[in-house]
């Protein structure tokens, strides 16, 4: 698969890793679940790393990442989360396109004299 066949199919991408962790997770059930959401915070907590490091912000560190670290880290939160609303739901692509478009028409609406 090509990096352009993995954009195009995301979803499948997704569903692809869903699968895949669905069936070598050492924890299922309800568990699997919470810790497959907990997850987020790790990989968030690696942007946040990345950060620091590529600024230099630990002295004891110094400029231990980039700016290309950083990209990297923030897909893996994206893919992180997908997969997590893909275990709670199979309409995953559904949940977030609607969900997509409700952020997109609040936040790109023309502002109102009521909304300023």
């Amino acid at each position: 698969m090509t990096d352009q066949d993995a954009t195009t199919d995301l979803w499948e991408s997704v569903d692809g890793l869903w699968a895949w962790l669905e069936e070598h997770q050492p924890v299922a059930g309800r568990e699997g679940l919470l810790l497959r959401v907990l997850k987020l915070s790790e990989e968030v907590g690696e942007v946040a790393e990345a950060v620091i490091g590529a600024v230099g912000q630990n002295p004891r560190k110094g400029t231990s990442h980039d700016w290309e670290d950083v990209r990297s880290e923030l897909c893996d939160v994206a893919i992180t989360a997908l997969v997590a609303l893909r275990t709670l739901t199979p309409d995953a692509r559904e949940v977030f396109a609607r969900h997509l478009a409700g952020v997109t028409r609040r936040s790109l609406a023309p502002a109102t004299p009521e909304s300023t």
